[in-house]
């Protein structure tokens, strides 16, 4: 991957690509107006059933306008068979809501706008990368829908 410059080289060659698209989308939400907060945060989020500890990270924590926005970036070389956003997933979706509320609780944000956002960067032509910014990309609401809609089904539940 001749696009990694050699201050990421070092690392495996998908890690490379992922700083670096971190470092782009970066530049394009400053570009946007964004005021960036944080970037890679990492929280302790508890422990897992068997005792494991489990942590979140999200790339990117910025203020756009008054809304506190949490952004996930996604780099691929190419979106020929994915879409980089398509990659953020439902578990990494609830990760990331878990790791936010965690985030705006310790900082007494709880009240306060936010939002969840998507940059997809796509390296398939190293001079001029692809940089896509989805606001909204998902929401805490929507998880909660997905969470539950086997309880709207029908047949579940008692009769009455």
């Amino acid at each position: 991957m001749s696009f990694i410059n050699k201050s990421v080289s070092t690392i495996a060659p998908h890690l490379a690509l992922g700083v670096l698209g971190e470092r782009l989308a970066k530049k394009h939400l400053q570009k946007q107006g964004y005021r960036i907060v944080v970037t890679n945060l990492k929280m302790h989020l508890g422990r897992g059933v068997t005792g494991q500890p489990l942590t979140g990270e999200i790339d990117i924590v910025a203020y756009d306008k008054d809304i506190l926005c949490f952004v996930e970036v996604k780099t691929l070389t190419s979106a020929d068979i994915v879409s980089p956003e398509a990659k953020v997933n439902l578990a990494k979706q609830r990760q990331i809501v878990r790791t936010a509320k965690r985030y705006r609780q310790m900082l007494s944000l709880i009240g306060e706008a936010c939002r969840y956002d998507v940059v997809s960067v796509v390296m398939a032509d190293e001079k001029r990368p692809s940089i896509e910014l989805k606001r909204s990309y998902f929401t805490e609401e929507g998880l909660r829908k997905r969470a539950y809609a086997w309880e709207r089904q029908p047949g579940y539940g008692f009769q009455d």
